[in-house]
């Protein structure tokens, strides 16, 4: 009997599925394969362009003062170009991370079988860069891959000096099982790809702000965005969720704002617990980053606004670099809203926000 093309095709998927007699069980396992089979596929090509990327970096031959000068200019200018033809993803950092995986990894499509290596996501591979020792990291690729590390999981280890542990502990057992508990809210998270902002850069999409904001925060932000352009006080939106990253981490920044009185941007932060140290030096470390890439001559230092959506705690911090406190009293503190006009905004909003849900409710019953 000779098959048709279709039924080639229908024998090829129906190899990948099998049926059981829970109808939910085989939908919720047919969109999730499907969706592991799409990321892989996007993320092998993701990892061939960085590395094909890295390799033509790294075939200009940096060698020597000269040459190095020579290829520090070249990334300069790629970072430039490519950046104007195809939008983000092309810093210099990130050229310079195409350029070290290659070197890295300069065989990691073919092994001595000649058969392609299991690949861990771009993420990890960008997180074990930063390992130097080559023992170590070889160590971190085969847990991350034999363990199934998220790539939040694997940065943790990494930072914590896991590897080293492992070695010198004579309970081993105690150290991984400490290891699974402290990461195991790192490890539950199926929509990780989707939401990835490296993937919907690569893509060429724009980064979902629904994976990173819940419908109270979603509620409270957009009334703060309305609150702020209508205070009449100089502020024009620049946006949403404004995606960032270090060589360790993926951020979002709330809201970001221009102040064209002020002559400075201002980021808002909204946490829904109480504000912590942490919160307060992440605001500090956003402040660093945009005056380092966004600030330009002329404009003033940017502040940033960390708030609390539970407002029994301290509703605000205002955050400014140190050197920056007296620019702070004397003119920022002018335009920018009172700790009471804050807190009055988000408890309508909180109480808004309620009602509506409430009545959603009564609608469905």
């Amino acid at each position: 009997m000779k098959y048709k093309p279709m039924d080639i095709e229908q024998n090829t998927i129906m190899n990948d599925f099998v049926k059981t007699d829970d109808i939910l069980k085989d939908m919720c396992g047919i969109i999730e394969s499907s969706q592991k089979a799409a990321y892989q596929a996007v993320n092998t090509a993701l990892i061939r362009r960085n590395w094909l990327l890295g390799y033509r970096i790294a075939s200009e031959e940096m060698q020597g003062e000269e040459r190095a000068r020579y290829g520090a200019e070249i990334i300069k200018r790629l970072a430039k170009d490519l950046s104007a033809e195809y939008g983000k993803g092309y810093t210099k950092s990130n050229l310079y991370s195409f350029y070290s995986f290659y070197k890295t990894y300069p065989e990691i499509f073919q092994t001595l079988s000649g058969k392609s290596q299991k690949l861990l996501s771009w993420s990890h591979y960008a997180v074990l860069l930063q390992v130097n020792d080559e023992k170590a990291r070889a160590w971190y690729e085969k847990e991350a891959i034999g363990q199934t590390w998220s790539v939040r999981t694997l940065q943790r280890n990494i930072s914590s000096q896991y590897y080293y542990r492992i070695l010198q502990t004579q309970k081993r057992e105690i150290v991984e099982s400490e290891m699974r508990e402290l990461t195991a809210e790192y490890q539950d998270n199926k929509l990780e790809f989707i939401k990835n902002p490296v993937i919907t850069e690569f893509l060429g999409l724009a980064s979902n702000t629904d994976f990173t904001e819940s419908d109270l925060e979603k509620s409270i932000l957009s009334n703060l965005q309305k609150f702020l352009m209508e205070l009449g006080k100089g502020y024009a939106f620049v946006a949403r969720q404004q995606h960032i990253h270090t060589e360790k981490q993926e951020y979002f920044i709330d809201l970001v704002f221009y102040n064209y009185i002020l002559k400075c941007f201002v980021l808002i932060d909204l946490k829904t617990q109480k504000i912590t140290h942490q919160d307060v030096g992440q605001m500090d470390m956003y402040i660093r980053m945009y005056d380092d890439l966004k600030r330009s001559e002329g404009d003033n230092p940017t502040i940033g606004i960390v708030l609390c959506a539970d407002t029994d705690e301290d509703i605000a911090k205002y955050s400014v670099l140190h050197g920056n406190e007296q620019l702070f009293a004397s003119k920022y503190k002018l335009y920018l809203p009172t700790e009471e006009e804050l807190r009055a905004e988000i408890e309508i909003q909180k109480a808004m926000f309620y009602l509506q849900q409430s009545e959603k409710k009564d609608r469905e019953i």
